[in-house]
């Protein structure tokens, strides 16, 4: 798990800030986010009465005042820098232009560098930047990480899916290719419905976001007062017995079955499962969590054979931490597949 993680935080960091960093900065990036990760439902109860808690729990404020300021700390000469750059970039001659062309990352930074609000004509400031971009990594790693330790553990644990996924694989890349490219995932089915068997089986979040109703509704037989807080069991739709044959088997051929009908993920037509969330609140970041999972999942599979470790079978039980996690993390032979 800390494998993946690692891996997925390093996409994201080079997504947000458009640079490869060293390890040393990325190290710091990480402790000061999983700082705020850990200690997040201990801030929580600040949002209530701050009058009496910044008396009450003084030391509580203290310290989310010194984490937000190592945040700062962190974060702000990445802004900086890349704001130099982009001053830079305006300044530069054609032919310099061209050389550095080939080297830039559009970053996240860089959009919000750009970034007007049309009601206050104004930029972003700084801190406000800061809790975007702590947003965006926060939002992206653990989450599709998390996601990425179930989809592999059950290709460990189903041999058979793992390789009729490598042979659809086979049929698509040369043989001798390092890697998958963006645009070869396209065009493997199988691949689609093993991501999208993996998000109904094991969704890395059980609920989604809190929502508030507007005004009183009747859902069902239930009567749903104005300024009630509701949620929805993302994990519990996915599993329902009425709309999902043996729910809790591992079995991406359902995703198929469809006539070739690319299933909605977004519940535009119907809501089957909605391990983003659905309508106008769905996840912006679906689309780029979906992609990152193909694109880990075909190269994991690609280049190695994943096995379980002698006499060890791949235990599918639960823990929560800020995701759904695997109470026994993964455990896997890894061997280099034979060009």
């Amino acid at each position: 798990m800390e494998h993946f993680q690692h891996a997925m935080f390093c996409l994201l960091v080079l997504m947000c800030f458009g640079d490869k960093l060293d390890e040393d900065q990325i190290k710091r990036i990480k402790d000061v986010q999983r700082q705020m990760i850990v200690n997040f439902s201990k801030f929580n109860i600040l949002n209530y009465w701050p009058g009496v808690t910044k008396i009450l729990l003084r030391n509580r404020w203290k310290e989310l005042f010194f984490l937000r300021k190592c945040q700062e700390d962190v974060f702000m000469p990445l802004i900086r820098a890349r704001k130099m750059a982009k001053e830079e970039r305006v300044n530069k001659s054609k032919e310099d232009m061209k050389d550095y062309e080939d080297e830039y990352v559009l970053s996240y930074v860089d959009t919000l560098l750009a970034l007007e609000l049309p009601e206050e004509k104004r930029k972003l400031t700084e801190e406000e930047m800061v809790s975007l971009c702590s947003e965006f990594l926060n939002a992206g790693t653990d989450t599709t990480s998390t996601a990425l330790q179930w989809i592999m553990a059950n290709l460990v644990k189903y041999p058979q899916t793992q390789e009729k996924l490598f042979m659809e694989i086979k049929g698509v890349v040369q043989d001798g290719e390092v890697s998958i490219k963006e645009e070869e995932l396209q065009k493997m089915p199988y691949l689609k419905a093993v991501i999208l068997e993996g998000l109904r089986r094991h969704p890395p979040a059980h609920f989604v976001l809190p929502h508030a109703v507007t005004e009183d509704v009747i859902l069902g037989k239930y009567a749903v007062p104005k300024d009630a807080t509701i949620n929805f069991m993302v994990a519990e739709m996915g599993w329902d017995p009425k709309v999902w044959e043996d729910p809790m088997a591992f079995k991406p051929e359902r995703f198929l079955e469809s006539g070739g009908e690319t299933f909605d993920i977004t519940g535009s037509r119907e809501i089957k499962m909605m391990p983003f969330g659905a309508g106008r609140r769905i996840c912006p970041g679906y689309g780029l969590a979906m992609l990152h999972l193909e694109y880990f999942v075909a190269n994991l599979i690609w280049k190695f054979e994943w096995k379980a470790v002698d006499g060890d079978d791949v235990d599918l039980s639960e823990k929560e931490e800020f995701t759904v996690v695997m109470k026994n993390p993964l455990q896997a032979q890894v061997c280099p597949r034979l060009k």
